[in-house]
């Protein structure tokens, strides 16, 4: 019985990891991916305020990011990356932190900054920048339009910012950090349809998408794991969980106190060493209590995992203590309800599982 349960919750669970690993490559893609091309703008100012933004947003220091990315809006308003970064920094904080998003601030960031890209490729298209500038806004406002389940809207955008990144490559034919949007969009959509195979001239291009973004961290101009995220979860899906970890253990050691890498990370242990996937995910749990006025979604979908973890290990015992420790927390709000009521009904009949 123990085993039937455990199997059912194992598969909500996977399910919930492609999910994530879908989303969050692609935000850690951007993140990253700018991290990355920004060395190479001509401003050294510039190149200061998004590098200082980003690595904080990288280590999920929020505040100090937006302050850097208000301070490029003010300085160089004739560029459209301060809003572009502005609305990211909202995304990845309300992503991480399973909070709500500020839809206002970042839909009307994105529209301005979409807006502006598009002024500027009106009076040069073949300008690199002025296509990476729209490439950006576009592919931010599809993940926003997909994270809110506006799935014709995402896709629609979305090749839009993919054809915009072709165009880098087209304009510059070695601007290898566009090979990582148009890689992992490959890869996902040659995923998501793969009941076409049946149809003539369907074309799968999973092997051609890793190939980019292997291409990518080999050629990259400033940080090899700009493409990372989006391998580890990768190779999660392809089931190559040691390439995975090898992978995702390099990102840790760069960035070690980053949740990004790590939630890939100990995913990718869960079927190689469940004792050192236990340990990343109960750091992770450590990271988020650290932080002022979380609310308890983190928390919960972190205990009911080790849960899990331990069963495979045969620690029902520890198991048991976890599922007790979630039903035990009261007051939930709206909000945490809405986010976790099918995931606590889950842990009640994982528990009788267990008490059995």
């Amino acid at each position: 019985m123990i085993k039937d349960i455990f199997y059912q919750d194992w598969v909500m669970q996977e399910i919930e990891h492609l999910a994530r690993c879908s989303f969050l490559s692609l935000i850690i893609y951007f993140i990253l991916f700018n991290f990355t091309f920004a060395q190479d703008f001509p401003i050294q100012r510039v190149n200061f305020l998004i590098k200082s933004g980003i690595i904080n947003i990288v280590n999920q220091k929020y505040p100090e990011a937006n302050k850097n990315f208000k301070q490029l809006t003010l300085e160089y308003p004739e560029l459209p990356l301060g809003k572009i970064y502005l609305a990211a920094g909202k995304i990845a904080e309300a992503y991480d932190y399973k909070k709500e998003y500020d839809s206002d601030f970042i839909e009307s960031n994105l529209k301005e900054a979409k807006e502006h890209a598009e002024k500027l490729l009106s009076t040069d298209e073949d300008n690199l920048w002025f296509n990476y500038f729209y490439a950006l806004a576009e592919g931010y406002i599809a993940y926003f339009d997909a994270i809110q389940d506006n799935w014709l809207s995402a896709l629609s955008t979305g090749m839009n910012s993919i054809s915009a990144f072709g165009n880098c490559l087209n304009i510059e034919n070695n601007f290898y950090e566009a090979y990582i949007a148009i890689g992992t969009y490959e890869y996902w959509m040659s995923r998501k349809t793969e009941f076409l195979d049946w149809i003539p001239y369907h074309n799968d291009k999973t092997k051609i998408g890793i190939e980019k973004l292997r291409t990518a961290i080999t050629f990259a101009s400033y940080h090899s794991h700009l493409a990372v995220n989006s391998l580890i979860w990768i190779y999660i899906d392809q089931k190559d969980f040691n390439t995975a970890i090898e992978i995702g253990q390099k990102a840790v050691n760069e960035f070690p106190n980053s949740r990004y890498f790590k939630w890939g990370l100990a995913r990718a242990y869960e079927d190689v060493n469940t004792d050192s996937s236990i340990q990343l995910y109960y750091e992770l749990l450590e990271s988020f209590k650290q932080e002022i006025d979380q609310n308890r979604v983190n928390e919960i979908v972190l205990k009911h995992i080790i849960a899990q973890q331990y069963v495979k290990i045969g620690e029902q015992d520890k198991a048991l203590i976890l599922c007790d420790e979630i039903l035990a927390m009261s007051n939930l709000n709206d909000y945490e309800l809405s986010r976790l009521e099918e995931r606590l009904e889950r842990v009640k009949d994982f528990k009788n599982t267990l008490i059995q």
